[in-house]
């Protein structure tokens, strides 16, 4: 707490400061600020080729006139419309209706109103008669990408902490607040949407003094979409952040990779920020973690796309092209250095690991060459995407895939059939569990239900465990904690961050939240909590394999890994649903629910019957009880010869039921 109020007193020390301001407007490769500018049909600058335009200089900008800063906030708070304004005031794009998510590349991100991959811009601000370079980073708002956020705050010096004056702070704000508070940055508090007539100022400011612990009169108060208040943003972020002041371009280089995408023909492209020495074309430079030595192709900044400049100096924040031939050797958080020098790689650094997985299968097993081939497309620049080999007896081939939360998995699977069109059918989605082997001692890793070990050689499984955050209006505090300790949740702490709006703490095993516990929760606050989770390690639990079986044989596509207060529940409700859409047959169906070697649900779906007694229309009742019995013993046997398929239509309708 002693930080933050150090920090305070530094903003205090630099209070905003108003006066005319001159915007710029700059071309890559040309000095004169008067100069005719080079747009493309949309209004934004051309992407620029080392090889046909003449590289930038930005070796005029010192330390002292850099700023470095992140837009952080909650989903759909308006960190990317803030972006598109600046964009407007600094002269890079025109002023226009049409600026919206100018910096999402992505056609899901834009269809959906969110940011999934962080995005740099670096623009040029003339303040108080002097010009600045200051770099824009806008990160993602979802829980599933708190790993970028963090690494991209790694990258900055401040932030500006975004919130909707209508909703007032959210999980992830806080979440997102505590991240900037342990990279030990400074922040611009913001409070946006102020025009909105559901928006309520007053509590909204209450609860970001509560959690930031600022004065009212270093809020800032703003509307993204019309621009009110815009203009105060960039006059306080070069007042109240320092410049990148741990940065030296006299050291050796040592630069930090916060996100990475693919180029065709170029290979992955890393935005990086150099935070010690400088960087040229030609450089030779290895990546510390991995090993692996590259040349420099090309280096430049974003701006908004991308821009060659000359070289690239500590402080600063930019691109760079090194013929790299994979997006996976690009690892956020990973440091990079000029090969053959020995540097201390900066901290933080884990791989990433998914959390969620699930299969996906070609709807028509005819279009598989062709799913491959849209998968190789779209992981090269999806480096998060853990992917394997997969095969299932019901749909046939495909891929085991590891996420980083359930969204990361729905944006993907959105990504194949609106940029490859490509059907799929996704299973069910579980997470990773661990088993100690009683034999061996060897710790395993359960990604499947096909990988299953036997209980009894099994010395204890574990499930791994979140810390959750939940913000909401206090009147439904026994709902939503019903709803946690219906799901295993235990209660870590409560807190009023004002009169209204309660902050809990739950902690929760993954594998409850992650298919339709977040619906759940929209559903009992009547859509008004927020929800965000931390990774909490790994606890004991008393995990089954809950097996689905037609007439005694397992469809191994519908197993399902779970805790056993749940599977009897589980089972009941797959084997009932099973019941109602299977198709009948000319035989009895008996679906069970089994795990290990007991079967705790059952039903039985009756075979078509056919009457061959009506053609006995007289006669002995013996014939009569012969035609039945012969009946009787065709059935039995047509019961074990029988094969029952399971409809992909049905199949998918059971997996959205689990």
């Amino acid at each position: 707490m002693s930080a933050i109020l150090s920090r305070l007193c530094y903003i205090r020390q630099s209070p905003f400061l108003g006066g005319g301001r001159q915007v710029l407007r700059y071309v890559p490769g040309l000095q004169s600020a008067q100069s005719p500018r080079l747009l493309n049909a949309a209004g934004r600058f051309k992407s620029t080729d080392s090889k046909d335009g003449q590289a930038m200089d930005v070796s005029t900008y010192p330390l002292e006139r850099t700023r470095n800063f992140s837009i952080i906030a909650h989903i759909d708070h308006g960190k990317s419309t803030l972006a598109d304004r600046l964009l407007e005031c600094t002269g890079l794009i025109d002023a226009s209706a049409k600026n919206k998510q100018v910096l999402d590349n992505l056609k899901v991100e834009q269809e959906r109103g969110i940011t999934i991959k962080a995005q740099t811009v670096t623009l040029f601000y003339n303040h108080k008669g002097e010009e600045y370079l200051i770099n824009l980073i806008d990160t993602p708002g979802h829980v599933d990408f708190s790993y970028e956020v963090s690494r991209s705050l790694a990258a900055c010096d401040g932030c500006v902490l975004l919130v909707d004056a209508s909703q007032g702070v959210q999980a992830q704000t806080v979440a997102n607040f505590y991240l900037s508070f342990e990279a030990d940055l400074f922040f611009v508090p913001v409070l946006n949407k102020i025009d909105l007539k559901t928006a309520n100022v007053p509590r909204s400011i209450e609860q970001l003094k509560s959690l930031t612990e600022c004065d009212e009169s270093e809020i800032l108060q703003m509307s993204a979409k019309s621009g009110l208040g815009v203009d105060q943003i960039l006059p306080a972020v070069i007042d109240r952040i320092p410049p990148p002041e741990r940065s030296d371009r006299d050291k050796q280089l040592r630069m930090l990779v916060f996100d990475s995408w693919y180029i065709p023909h170029r290979g992955a492209l890393c935005l990086v920020a150099v935070k010690d020495g400088s960087l040229a074309v030609g450089d030779p430079v290895t990546s510390a973690h991995f090993q692996k030595d590259y040349i420099v192709d090309e280096v430049g900044i974003m701006h908004p796309h991308r821009t060659p400049v000359t070289r690239l100096y500590a402080g600063q924040v930019g691109y760079m092209l090194c013929n790299m031939k994979r997006s996976h050797d690009a690892r956020v958080g990973d440091t990079f250095h000029r090969t053959g020098e020995t540097i201390t790689p900066f901290p933080g650094f884990k791989p990433i690991k998914p959390v969620v997985f699930c299969g996906i299968f070609p709807v028509d097993p005819n279009d598989l060459q062709m799913l491959t081939s849209a998968m190789d497309k779209l992981t090269l620049n999806d480096a998060s995407v853990d992917v394997q080999r997969d095969a299932s007896a019901v749909l046939g081939q495909g891929w085991r895939l590891g996420f980083l939360g359930m969204l990361h998995m729905e944006v993907f699977t959105q990504r194949l059939e609106e940029e490859h069109d490509a059907h799929v059918i996704c299973t069910s989605p579980s997470v990773m569990f661990q088993a100690m082997m009683t034999k061996t001692e060897e710790l395993v890793m359960i990604r499947q239900p096909e990988k299953f070990p036997d209980p009894a050689e099994v010395s204890y499984f574990k499930e791994p465990m979140v810390k959750a955050t939940l913000i909401f209006p206090e009147k439904y505090a026994g709902k939503v904690i019903s709803l946690c300790q219906g799901h295993r949740g235990d209660i870590l702490d409560r807190v009023y961050i004002d009169s209204t709006q309660l902050m809990m703490k739950f902690r929760l095993p993954l594998a409850e939240i992650v298919v339709d516990f977040y619906d759940k929760l929209k559903g009992t606050t009547s859509g008004y909590a927020s929800f965000e989770y931390e990774d909490d390690g790994w606890e004991d639990s008393n995990l089954v394999k809950c097996e689905i079986l037609l007439n005694g044989e397992p469809v191994d596509a519908l197993a399902v890994i779970c805790h056993r207060t749940k599977a009897f529940k589980l089972g009941k409700a797959v084997c009932g649903y099973l019941k109602e859409e299977l198709p009948r047959q000319l035989f009895e169906i008996a679906i069970q629910a089994r795990t290990g070697k007991k079967i705790i649900a059952r039903e039985t779906i009756k075979a078509m019957r056919k009457d061959v007694t009506a053609k006995c229309y007289g006669g002995d009742i013996t014939r009569r009880l012969k035609l039945l019995s012969k009946q009787k013993a065709g059935k039995k046997k047509m019961r074990m010869v029988g094969n029952i398929e399971v409809p992909k239509e049905v199949f998918m309708k059971v997996i959205k039921q689990k």
